[in-house]
């Protein structure tokens, strides 16, 4: 079987999801899978070696402006001829099936050939009933058309009884974590929102990741560090708490490993909207809608998150697709769904809301 694979390069999430399955694919000699990304500058991934001789295109993105989605820059930056282009450029002949991430290229170049093609991400959950907060036309317009595909399996934290299936997460938590400081990851906004927002918080170690940086330096009690895979995930294991962007993949990592989340989600960005909402109503997250350090301090006194355990092997997903039939959702989902442990409280607020 031969896979071409497309990947949304605007956030680490995508990368992370698609390297949990590169991962499980170089088990699969039966299986030959090529990965196309888009969205991010070539020179800008990193950590990119499971995917082996992988192809980067221009693609389609959006703009930020301190934390807010701009439109206007968005509009002004994107490059439409080029990206009409690409999709005439990239070949995918020969392929048996596209599996698409939020990937705009490939899925039109597949959509254009007659590839099949099915789309495994977050964004895909979005067809279906699931809670979602400022939703509009326009956004149902961009997810119908972004990255279109034959077949839309979602990707969520819960089934809502949708053709949804679970993350897959590979982290293990550590034995003993050190819990000597709390992760903070905020990409869209800027450096010196972010420092003055905890500088006054000066009992409590931050260490900071940011794509502005580019060596690690220490500043009294926060550290800040130039984004890596390594580095990201060992603080994020010895955390005891993270503040974040509303993005679903760290979210998930943090849910499996038992942290408390601050969630700031992008305003404009409607995924992360919505992340907020179902991770409140699931009473798994403190929102932080401004960058303020009084509802930081307060949080930093919650109770830690009783976690959720997700599976880590996507042997039944690769299987299912090897399979060929993409219209049984079902049959992968609920047995996708039986690996995952919800806390108890978790697991009460589920049924109180009847969700």
């Amino acid at each position: 079987m031969k896979i071409l694979y497309g990947v949304q390069g605007t956030g680490n999430g995508h990368i992370a999801r698609a390297r949990i399955m590169a991962a499980a694919f170089q088990n699969r000699p039966d299986i030959d899978v090529d990965f196309v990304f888009s969205g991010r500058d070539k020179n800008k991934y990193f950590d990119m070696d499971v995917f082996g001789d992988y192809q980067t295109f221009e693609g389609l993105s959006f703009v930020t402006r301190r934390g807010k989605v701009s439109k206007v820059a968005t509009l002004k930056t994107n490059n439409i001829p080029r990206f009409l282009k690409d999709t005439q450029g990239v070949d995918v002949s020969g392929y048996d099936l596209l599996i698409n991430d939020f990937e705009p290229v490939t899925a039109w170049a597949a959509k254009r050939k007659g590839i099949p093609s099915i789309s495994i991400s977050h964004q895909a959950c979005f067809s279906y009933n699931v809670p979602k907060s400022g939703d509009s036309l326009v956004n149902r317009a961009i997810l119908r058309y972004f990255a279109p595909t034959d077949v839309q399996l979602g990707v969520h934290w819960y089934h809502f009884n949708q053709p949804i299936i679970p993350p897959f997460v590979a982290e293990e938590p550590v034995a003993t974590p050190s819990k000597a400081h709390v992760l903070v990851y905020l990409p869209f906004e800027e450096v010196d929102d972010i420092r003055q927002m905890l500088d006054p918080l000066t009992e409590q170690h931050f260490m900071c990741f940011h794509p502005a940086i580019n060596a690690p330096i220490d500043v009294g009690h926060i550290s800040w560090h130039p984004p890596s895979k390594q580095g990201f995930h060992n603080a994020l294991q010895h955390c005891n708490g993270v503040i974040a962007n509303g993005g679903f993949e760290l979210s998930s990592e943090a849910l499996h490993l038992a942290k408390k989340l601050l969630i700031k989600p992008l305003h404009g960005q409607f995924e992360q909207l919505s992340n907020v909402l179902t991770l409140d109503k699931m009473g798994l997250c403190h929102t932080l809608f401004q960058l303020d350090t009084d509802i930081v301090e307060e949080w930093l006194g919650a109770a830690d998150n009783e976690g959720i355990r997700f599976p880590s092997d996507p042997t039944l997903l690769i299987e299912w697709l090897k399979s060929g039939d993409l219209s049984d959702t079902h049959s992968l989902s609920e047995a996708l769904w039986k690996q995952v442990q919800y806390g108890n409280k978790t697991r009460e607020r589920l049924m109180a809301l009847a969700i």
